[in-house]
């Protein structure tokens, strides 16, 4: 690092330090060097970089070339372990191509989101939006940007890409696990969120206990609350009828709902109630028994996203295969109990 008082280093610093010529040390330090300069060469400016304490003129570049080199990530929330591993995901590849990332949790989810940057405009390159609505992003896009969506509606708007976990083939993972166990009864607590993630869900799990002779689905929906779920499970377990003998969680936070509902109830998991969930958030292992859920790769869905957007900004046509699931069986399902 330069000490106090001596002026920045510059690129020509770095040129004369590294042996190369400044528009090597551009190509390089711009992730442009592919194909042009020696990984060898590359290496020697990226180290003389960090021996001078270089660090490019970003507001010149980004006059000079009209690239901010900064994206914007859109999540419907922070608070959930899933948005947390997107963002880890999504800013590593970004880094690795010299991109900054602006994160922006929309507090109107689904809905329309309010533009962060209404008092004072940001030059951005593309927007990576997570779990949301394509027409909610028009103020933050104008049309204009690359956009992205995860775990979002396929083809939902013209010049949008998707990203999307496979988790209806999750959801079909969780119906045979239980089914092979023989469940018959069963109870769908339903994520009470408009989003097309949450619609795959009910459809996978509804077509799949279809082709099943003698199955039956009953379907109750809660916000994404543990007091929530608890409430609509009591609700379903002792409406009239026979009692559903496992219960379907659109997430883990509704998974605790349902053993909590259970355990006032007098049911315990999973003699009398088996329980499933989504995600495989920390809490999956922390309850007792652990929970059986579907694993989501948060940071794969991240980095798989911040590729595919770096492509389309780059004019090339991005990789958009669903990303595979995993159902991690755990003590919360068992046999239905025999009447």
């Amino acid at each position: 690092m330069p000490s106090p008082g001596k002026t920045r280093p510059t690129s020509r610093d770095v040129a004369r330090v590294a042996g190369v010529s400044q528009a090597s040390v551009s190509l390089v330090l711009g992730d442009k060097w592919h194909g042009r300069i020696s990984a060898p060469t590359a290496e020697r400016v990226r180290e003389a970089a960090r021996t001078l304490g270089y660090r490019p003129n970003l507001a010149a570049r980004n006059l000079r070339t009209g690239s901010a080199r900064t994206v914007l990530l859109v999540v419907p929330s922070l608070t959930t372990h899933f948005f947390a591993g997107v963002h880890t995901g999504a800013a590593r590849v970004a880094a690795a191509h010299g991109f900054s990332i602006v994160l922006y949790p929309s507090p109107a989810g689904v809905g329309t989101a309010r533009d962060p940057f209404a008092s004072a405009p940001a030059a951005l390159d593309g927007v990576l939006a997570s779990s949301m609505a394509a027409p909610a992003l028009t103020v933050l896009r104008g049309d204009r940007l690359p956009l992205v969506m995860l775990d979002s509606e396929p083809d939902a708007a013209p010049g949008t890409a998707t990203v999307n976990l496979d988790i209806a083939d999750g959801v079909r993972q969780v119906a045979d696990h239980l089914l092979g166990l023989g469940h018959r009864r069963i109870l769908h607590l339903r994520a009470d969120v408009p989003s097309w993630t949450f619609a795959q869900r009910a459809h996978a799990l509804r077509e799949r206990l279809a082709a099943v002779p003698g199955a039956t689905l009953v379907t109750a929906a809660s916000s994404i609350t543990a007091d929530h779920g608890r409430a609509a499970v009591e609700s379903a377990l002792t409406a009239p009828g026979p009692r559903p003998t496992a219960v379907v969680c659109d997430d883990d936070m509704l998974a605790v709902g349902a053993y909590k509902a259970a355990r006032r109830l007098g049911l315990r998991v999973p003699r009398d109630l088996s329980v499933t969930g989504v995600d495989d958030q920390v809490l999956a292992r922390a309850l007792e028994p652990e929970l059986t859920t579907v694993r989501l790769d948060a940071e794969l869905t991240g980095e798989r996203g911040m590729e595919a957007l770096l492509s389309v900004i780059e004019g090339r046509a991005p990789v958009t295969h669903d990303i595979p699931v995993e159902l991690v069986v755990r003590g919360s399902t068992a046999p239905p109990p025999r009447t």
